[in-house]
């Protein structure tokens, strides 16, 4: 048997202006694609915004639906809409805003499974980490410099 053990670096930020002002207007996106989301089951509202390497900014906020498989996160809505759109752009950075509309959602809101592994496809396919910034409403901001400290045991192509 041997042991494996598994670290992750990730910046935290006291706040949004602590952060670069380039951060600052991504995360600005983001919020206003929050405003664009269709929560009325979970309520819980989340943006997101992807800096291209052509400078290009797509956002995309969460849609649900009754049938709730069939809702989709922002993240991923704003990923395969980039993907659609400008399929030979990288993607540079990511920014995530997400929070309840029911009470203060002051901590960090990292980005779930299922984006997790939508943002390793493409982080995987053009072979350059995507540097992503989340938080909640408020507060501190995290700041990973690749999904790779996020999801470190992806699931790739390599596997198929």
């Amino acid at each position: 048997m041997k042991e494996v053990k598994i670290e992750t670096t990730l910046q935290v930020y006291d706040n949004i202006s602590d952060v670069a002002e380039d951060v600052q207007s991504l995360m600005s996106k983001a919020s206003e694609a929050r405003n664009n989301a269709y929560a009325p089951y979970s309520k819980f509202s989340v943006g997101a915004a992807i800096l291209l390497d052509n400078g290009e900014i797509v956002t995309g906020s969460n849609q649900e639906n009754a049938s709730y498989p069939s809702g989709l996160c922002a993240e991923r809505t704003a990923i395969y809409y980039a993907g659609a759109k400008y399929p030979k752009a990288k993607f540079v950075k990511m920014a995530i805003i997400a929070g309840s509309q029911i009470h203060p959602t002051l901590t960090p809101i990292p980005p779930c499974g299922a984006c997790r592994q939508a943002i390793a496809e493409y982080e995987v396919k053009q072979d350059i980490p995507i540097e992503l910034f989340f938080m909640g409403e408020t507060g501190k901001v995290v700041r990973s410099n690749s999904l790779a400290n996020l999801l470190p045991l992806i699931f790739d192509k390599s596997a198929l």
